[in-house]
């Protein structure tokens, strides 16, 4: 039963990750120390995803799925858990790209907005 809970507090954990690559830049804009952490979640988010990295939460919570009793599963995280929600056909490479892609230009847009209101409070 221990295992299993690690399971799937690692897999909110997981996800709670992928949702603060994606939007952590609009923490951002509230909390100026949050860049601090967000920007390097972003380069290893964007990593992952362009470079077709394999993160290791996912073997890590395969095996505590094992450990459990359970059966693991094939792919990675976003494969298995995401996927089916959002790409039912399929992860390919270029899917990867643009998700990659989309990381960058939000967090983009974001520090921009950043950027932009800082030289406002100096001019």
């Amino acid at each position: 039963m221990s295992y299993r809970f690690a399971a799937d507090a690692l897999l909110v954990l997981h996800l709670a990750f992928i949702l603060f690559v994606l939007f952590g830049g609009l923490l951002a804009l509230r909390w100026r120390w949050v860049p601090w952490l967000h920007l390097p979640a972003v380069a290893w988010g964007a990593a992952v995803e362009l470079l077709h990295l394999y993160c290791p939460l996912t073997p890590w919570e395969k095996a505590l799925r094992i450990a459990a009793g359970e059966a693991g599963y094939p792919g990675d995280f976003v494969e298995h858990y995401l996927l089916r929600l959002i790409y039912p056909d399929g992860l390919t490479a270029q899917v990867q790209l643009y998700l990659g892609g989309v990381v960058l230009l939000l967090n983009l847009l974001v520090y921009g907005l950043l950027l932009r209101r800082g030289r406002r409070r100096r001019g």
